[in-house]
């Protein structure tokens, strides 16, 4: 399958103020307690009406396996290149989004405890994988479709529409706490969220039918899946609690985790605060 698709990311001008925390190369380091502001300061060229996410929690201190995960998958689909043709550029966003939410899931079996959100997780990735194999000969389909909007116009419908479900999820990442079920817990609601305002413009804007039957379907499966996350947080509130722990940049530049390892901001190692 061809690797053209659409672009994310928005927000270029100026300062993301985000409560979620850093980003890191690696989906294996120990989650973060500490959230700090973040930067989308990339260069956009060929990319769809001035959007980039590729680095959704830049400069922020600490760092967390799922929030790397989420870097990671926004990074990819910062790669992408918009064809111009909605049911395209969807459906090759969706892939790599899609292959986010399994990445997250599996941090979550190899990292999480609770029962519940274990068997969300598998739900989720065996759910995620089905249609990831679904989608792929569509997208691949797709790839020779004629253009049939505007990725530069930031006044295209599609463009805003798709810009604005991106807007909205960097504005909602959670403040990451100590626990790992509820670190999954947060992050995949707005995982969900994000998936479902893009469905969402599909079926505004797309025309191919398979895929907008599959965009309905996923609405209202994360629609349900998202119900699910929010009663378990409310039955869990004891669980929003950072670590007692907290280890610290000595050169003061604001670099933190709740574990030792090295500083996300110049590589010093971490010292644990007093």
């Amino acid at each position: 399958m061809k690797k053209s698709a659409f672009l994310l990311a928005a927000l270029c001008s100026g300062t993301l103020l985000l409560n979620s925390c850093n980003s890191d190369k690696s989906a294996d380091t120990t989650a973060t307690t500490t959230e700090a502001p973040a930067t989308a300061d990339s260069a956009v060229t060929g990319n769809m009406a001035g959007m980039d996410h590729s680095k959704m929690a830049d400069g922020a201190a600490g760092t967390s396996p799922l929030m790397a995960s989420m870097n990671d998958m926004m990074a990819k689909m910062n790669a992408l290149k918009p064809k111009g043709n909605t049911d395209h550029d969807f459906a090759h966003m969706m892939l790599e989004h899609h292959k986010g939410a399994v990445a997250m899931a599996d941090i979550e079996l190899r990292d999480g405890k609770d029962a519940t959100m274990r068997q969300m997780a598998e739900k989720i990735k065996a759910d995620q994988q089905k249609e990831i194999g679904e989608m792929e000969p569509i997208a691949e389909r797709l790839d020779s479709a004629p253009t049939n909007y505007k990725p530069q116009d930031p006044a295209d419908p599609f463009t805003a529409q798709m810009k604005t479900s991106m807007d909205h999820m960097m504005k909602n990442m959670p403040a990451l706490v100590a626990d790992p079920d509820m670190n999954f817990n947060m992050m995949m609601t707005v995982h969900h969220q994000s998936a479902m305002d893009m469905a969402e413009a599909e079926l505004a804007h797309g025309k191919d039918t398979k895929l907008k039957e599959m965009a309905q379907m996923m609405i209202a499966a994360q629609k349900k899946e998202i119900e699910q996350f929010k009663a378990w947080h409310a039955q869990n509130a004891g669980k929003m609690k950072t670590s007692a722990a907290v280890y610290t940049c000595p050169m003061n530049d604001g670099g933190q985790s709740n574990a030792p390892g090295k500083c996300p901001k110049c590589g010093m190692a971490l010292e644990k605060k007093a």
